[in-house]
């Protein structure tokens, strides 16, 4: 039942038909739940590693998104399912934990999903099918362990940090640069991360984008790049040693907070309160001369009148910079944002080695540079691309390589990629299993089989044969006892995957086990679905 109101505001009641409400109990609504997630699973398999396949998807306001990135594609899919939902949020959950793997986490969801159904269908009870997938988990979380390789770098030695950020770009739009984003995203991470602590904040890691020029434009900037200009054309563009005030107080007269009306009936008394202004502005003008800055920094615009004057007063100023930015520039210039005139203090400003206005492309398009700051751990990557469609897919690629560097300094672990660590975890599993007499020993070999999946789609993306393929690898890996071998996408002839320097991070890899067993078994024990209309 809803109450709503016609053209003139009168309500009239809307009695749903009883026929259309459904309830789904028992073994029809877990294979209902499992058919929808399925289905999730199945868009995103076919962009599953460096040969996927892009999804384009466009917005209702007609915005054209091309990606493969298992997180952006769920985001912007419209799901109403609410089983569906829950793999838009495990992918969500993947993307933000670790930052790379949604796509994976997503497959191997519905990979253990589509295991499940075939032993329901055997009539095996949904609670023994969950106990038997955390025995395995646990069994592979432990398996990644065994076959993980440390690391050892540092500032001078970055090597092994590029390549496993390029394992992750290469399977991005942006694989063509992905040895330059690489070093970039790296360089980014290692300036602003603690190694004693073994902690990084990306939050001062700014990534900016510019439509125009190529995408090998792309560079790294020790400080800030706003994008704003000087608000006179006529002042400086360029400033060394600037003396930064961060303010958030407009340059404008005081308004009154009750209701106010000033009438000005004769010349003189006109002329009375343009002096009035123009002695506030310079007051408030003077007050930042006095304090020793060369440069204003305000998060409000001001008039004409307090512009013309800030010029005339050689104080060079910028003006609506937003909130985040404001607190990233104070960050790098190790200043203070300050509220209030009175307030400003040498002690409170920022400082910055070179302060610059740099002008792009035909349309002249100005952004500024804030460089050579007094706490360098805040930096910006400044994206260049030919649409605003490339800059976006490349922000989504280089935010998956910060957030791979990351983890690697928190944990400097790697499991080697192409599915070769899928695939020693389903050795691992399946040899397990005897142990287990009960029933689980069926879900437990039921989870070591979905660990398949991730490799034959890597091998089915890529164009090879994928079940010849995954028995191929599996059998060397069991005859060579060499946990490295994995699908060879790229062609080149070597199943090893640490000669061919794929490496991921075992973090990420542990996670997406672990998150999609947890959505699993959730999904399992789901027995009852209740449509909104039976609330």
């Amino acid at each position: 039942m809803a109450m709503v109101f016609d053209e003139f505001g009168r309500p009239f009641i809307i009695l749903r038909e009883q026929e259309s409400q459904s309830r789904v109990r028992g073994i029809e609504a877990q294979k209902s739940n499992i058919s929808a997630a399925k289905a999730v699973a199945r868009i995103l398999r076919s962009s599953l590693g460096p040969k996927g396949m892009d999804k384009m998807l466009q917005s209702p306001d007609g915005d054209v998104i091309i990606t493969n990135d298992g997180a952006t594609i769920l985001e912007q899919m419209d799901v109403n399912n609410q089983i569906a939902k829950l793999m838009v949020e495990l992918s969500r959950s993947q993307d933000y934990e670790i930052g790379d793997g949604t796509t994976g986490v997503v497959v191997l969801a519905g990979a253990l999903l589509e295991m499940a159904e075939t032993l329901l269908d055997r009539g095996i009870h949904p609670i023994r099918i969950s106990e038997g997938y955390e025995v395995a988990s646990r069994i592979a979380v432990e398996q990644l362990q065994k076959i993980a390789h440390k690391f050892e770098f540092g500032e001078g030695d970055v090597e092994p940090l590029v390549q496993t950020c390029m394992t992750t770009l290469s399977s991005k739009i942006v694989n063509r640069c992905k040895r330059s984003l690489a070093e970039i995203a790296v360089k980014a991470v290692m300036a602003v991360a603690d190694l004693e602590r073994k902690d990084v904040n990306l939050d001062l890691i700014k990534v900016e984008g510019k439509v125009g020029g190529k995408l090998e434009d792309t560079e790294l900037i020790y400080g800030i790049v706003v994008d704003k200009d000087m608000s006179h054309p006529q002042m400086p563009k360029q400033i060394q040693d600037a003396n930064i005030a961060i303010l958030t107080c407009p340059f404008e007269p005081p308004k009154p907070k009750t209701k106010h009306k000033v009438e000005i009936d004769t010349v003189e008394k006109f002329e009375t309160l343009r002096k009035q202004e123009q002695q506030y502005f310079d007051d408030m003008v003077q007050q930042c001369k006095d304090v020793g800055a060369t440069l204003v920094i305000c998060q409000w615009g001001f008039d004409d009148e307090a512009n013309h004057l800030l010029m005339h007063r050689n104080l060079p100023a910028v003006r609506w910079v937003g909130g985040v930015e404001l607190e990233l520039i104070a960050i790098a210039t190790g200043g203070r944002i300050v509220p209030r005139f009175q307030e400003l203090t040498p002690e409170k400003l920022g400082r910055a080695g070179l302060v610059r206005e740099k002008a792009f492309g035909t349309t002249k398009d100005r952004m500024l540079y804030i460089e050579h700051c007094a706490n360098s751990r805040a930096v910006t990557i400044f994206i260049r691309g030919g649409n605003k469609m490339m800059i976006e897919e490349t922000k989504r690629s280089i935010h998956d390589a910060l957030c791979v560097a990351r983890n690697l300094i928190r944990n400097n672990s790697i499991v080697y990629g192409g599915g070769s660590a899928e695939i020693a975890c389903s050795i691992a599993v399946d040899a397990a299993a005897d142990k287990y007499p009960g029933v689980e020993q069926y879900a437990i070999r039921a989870f070591a089989e979905a660990l398949e999946a991730i490799p034959m789609a890597l091998a089915e993306n890529s164009g090879l044969q994928p079940i010849e393929t995954l028995s191929a690898v599996k059998a060397q890996q069991i005859k060579e006892n060499n946990p490295c071998c994995g699908v060879d996408c790229n062609d080149v002839g070597i199943n090893d995957m640490r000669e061919q320097n794929v490496f991921e991070t075992l973090i990420g890899k542990q996670q997406q086990i672990m998150l999609a067993t947890q959505v699993v078994k959730m999904i399992l024990k789901i027995d009852d679905v209740i449509t909104p209309s039976e609330y």
